[in-house]
């Protein structure tokens, strides 16, 4: 498998935010967001092949009970369906980051699942050359749906824009998602667009009964890798 990163640091999104985890980052991509915050894993991938074994040696090393497998888009990966197996017989509790667009029969504690709304189609980026594949991808209901029904989820949306809030409310509506399981998390990289975006979206949560996940990563040491 290739893997961009390896590291130990605290969960800074969803329902398990402040739980230290070891966080497996696998590089490549089936999706561009105009906003992704890791290329390096998608516009420009990069890392270093490894072995499963290896991979879950070095994840086990760090002597904490949670991991996170994330990418990029770890369902994609090769070798996926055999880290979280051996990741789960090493005890470790295990997340899997995804956007929702392809299914495996993984090992998982907890789905969380971050389907891409159209506020991050690249129609301008790079030409516009990765936005018809983005566009016909990003959302897959039906593969959401296998998801939810096969493993404890949670629902994580970006949002950039106020109306962004309509589309979460038509794809929880087809895809069948419990108003709990709904998450909405600002769009941004720097802390205090964070902030200003958090004040508005935190709003949109409280009329639609969903929740609100904050990016504790960024605000704590900002938007850099390995933490």
């Amino acid at each position: 498998m290739r893997i961009a990163e390896i590291f130990y640091s605290l969960q800074g999104e969803g329902e398990l935010i402040g739980v230290p985890s070891v966080f497996v980052r696998t590089s490549g991509c089936n999706l561009r967001c105009v906003w992704c915050d890791t290329p390096y894993t998608s516009w420009k991938p990069e890392g270093a092949e490894m072995s499963v074994e290896a991979i879950a040696a070095e994840a086990a090393a760090y002597g904490a009970r949670h991991v996170v497998v994330t990418g990029g888009e770890p369902m994609i990966a090769p070798g996926m369906v055999e880290l979280t197996g051996e990741l789960k017989a090493r005890g470790m509790h295990i997340t899997v980051e995804t956007a929702g667009t392809v299914a495996a029969a993984v090992i998982c504690d907890l789905m969380s699942i971050s389907p891409k709304l159209s506020n991050s189609t690249p129609w301008e980026r790079e030409g516009g050359r990765w936005a018809a594949q983005h566009e016909r991808l990003r959302y897959q209901p039906e593969v959401l749906r296998k998801l939810m029904e096969s493993y404890p989820y949670q629902l994580k949306f970006v949002i950039a824009r106020p109306e962004d809030a309509e589309e979460v409310e038509r794809m929880a509506a087809e895809t069948g998602a419990e108003a709990g399981r709904v998450m909405l998390m600002p769009e941004g990289t720097k802390a205090e667009m964070l902030a200003e975006r958090g004040r508005w979206v935190a709003e949109i949560c409280k009329q639609r009964g969903w929740r609100f996940s904050p990016r504790l990563h960024v605000e704590l040491w900002g938007d850099r890798r390995g933490v």
